[in-house]
């Protein structure tokens, strides 16, 4: 995807421009966005807006506030926004926290933009193998942020078509969960006969036949469909477009990234302007760092637990690439603190950064058909793929024979694997182990939680139960 795709959609955004109503889903005016989407060159604008959306903080930018800091692996920054983080970190989360909001109102802007190019792109006269591939692209988009919402939020409203007259946002309530997911399959079922294996020079980054596949088997796996989801994820490992790289190190060298282990990321690129950065690398540098741990000083967000740090076995390699206990300051001396190593390309300005944010790659891929194939008591053919990730990580080769020990295996090998990717809190609620592990975790540590099932998905943003109350209900519990 890279400088073309990034920069394309800021030429869209007056374009796709949402006012602060339900959903975010209807534009401020139609004039501008009737006179676009009429050539291939609209249409190629439009995808790469879709995909710019991704950056967004309520998408992929502030992802772990959602992700990982309810689990057992990070903590939040200790000042600043320390109320709207912690409220995730020990489960009181209010109706009105922003981050709720940002999340609902950036996955809505998103789908918005798919659902225009979905519903534009039949009438526009343009090359039909390049309509094909970009209405794939458009439809795995949207399934990853109806997945993203729906794990976050539990029912949501489908929204599948353009809106342009704001009354009729007013008549989408929530959709059951099912059906969301019913659409999410369909969209990912469509999107990998539509997209391609692989793609060269500036379109390198885009989503491929392989990231819908590797999408639909976690999806799958989710809603634990095992047969499915071994078979779908079987067809990228033996598509022979993916490899664990030798190194984990050379896995997060921005210098390094969309390589073979990359299925799909979320692409940043550094000193462009308007910039196009990420801010991972200051966001989880350690507070009050000046510029001994990256240029411009860090944030002290996502925090590592003492208790991942303790997840790494003996001579396991990932840990140091993952995470630090303590930093040199410019005086030369030790400074004792926890902090994300895994984003740590130099900025170029503070918050300007060429890391990527990995959604999907093949280390994940080979951890989801090692547990699909455990739960359907395949647990002998399971082994030798959770055995290649740890052969990578520098670690033996493990001889498990129970279903249950294999279980435990494979959830202990995604933490740190995974470690600060977005995938431990999500790992936790759908194995059905958030509530043990969180509160042993809470126990051990000598703090108090709350934390039910009620907590396993979080409220709907209180603006859009205002706004509607009679189609938008609260969960339980809030």
């Amino acid at each position: 995807m890279k400088k073309k795709i990034i920069v394309a959609f800021l030429a869209t955004l007056s374009l796709t421009a949402c006012r602060e109503e339900f959903l975010d889903l209807t534009p401020v005016s139609t004039t501008s966005t009737n006179n676009f989407f009429k050539t291939q060159a609209d249409m190629v604008t439009a995808i790469n807006a879709a995909y710019a959306i991704l950056q967004a903080p309520g998408q992929y930018g502030n992802y772990y506030i959602v992700a990982e800091i309810p689990s057992d692996n990070t903590t939040p920054v200790l000042s600043g926004s320390v109320t709207d983080q912690d409220e995730f970190d020990k489960f009181y989360i209010r109706t009105t926290n922003p981050v709720l909001l940002e999340r609902w109102n950036d996955g809505y802007k998103g789908i918005y933009r798919t659902n225009t190019i979905l519903d534009r792109i039949g009438s526009v006269n343009m090359n039909e193998e390049l309509k094909i591939r970009i209405t794939g692209e458009a439809k795995f988009l949207r399934a990853l942020m109806y997945f993203n919402l729906v794990r976050v939020f539990g029912d949501v409203p489908l929204v599948l078509k353009e809106i342009s007259d704001p009354a009729e946002g007013y008549e989408y309530g929530r959709a059951p969960v099912t059906e969301v997911y019913a659409q999410i399959v369909k969209d990912l079922s469509d999107a990998e006969k539509a997209l391609p294996a692989s793609y060269t020079g500036a379109d390198i980054g885009r989503a491929t036949s392989g990231a819908a596949k590797a999408l639909l088997g976690k999806v799958y796996l989710t809603n634990k469909q095992y047969a499915e989801a071994a078979a779908k994820l079987k067809e990228v490992i033996d598509s022979g477009q993916y490899a664990l790289l030798p190194n984990y190190a050379n896995v997060f060298n921005a210098a390094n990234k969309n390589h073979r282990e990359s299925i799909f990321d979320v692409q940043y690129k550094k000193g462009l302007v308007p910039r196009e950065g990420s801010g991972f690398a200051n966001a989880f540098a350690p507070e009050n760092s000046g510029n001994a741990v990256v240029l411009f000083g860090g944030g002290g967000n996502n925090r590592p637990t003492p208790d991942m740090e303790q997840a790494y076995e003996a001579g396991d390699v990932r840990k140091n690439v993952s995470m630090a206990t303590n930093y040199v300051n410019a005086a030369g001396n030790r400074v004792d603190y926890y902090f994300v190593k895994k984003y740590l390309d130099t900025p170029v300005v503070s918050g300007d950064s060429d890391d990527n944010w990995p959604v999907l790659r093949y280390a994940d891929v080979l951890l989801m058909y090692a547990e699909a194939l455990n739960e359907l008591g395949r647990t002998a053919e399971a082994l030798p793929y959770l055995n290649q990730v740890r052969t990578r990580a520098g670690l033996s080769a493990v001889s498990i024979t129970g279903q249950q020990e294999m279980r435990l295996a494979i959830e202990e090998e995604r933490r740190v694997e995974l470690a600060f990717e977005g995938h431990r809190w999500f790992d936790l609620v759908r194995t059905g182990r958030a509530l043990p592990v969180l509160k042993a975790k809470a126990a051990a540590i000598g703090i108090k939680t709350d934390i039910d099932q009620d907590n396993l998905i979080w409220p709907i943003p209180q603006s859009q139960i205002d706004i509607n109350k009679t189609k938008i209900q609260q969960n339980p519990g809030y």
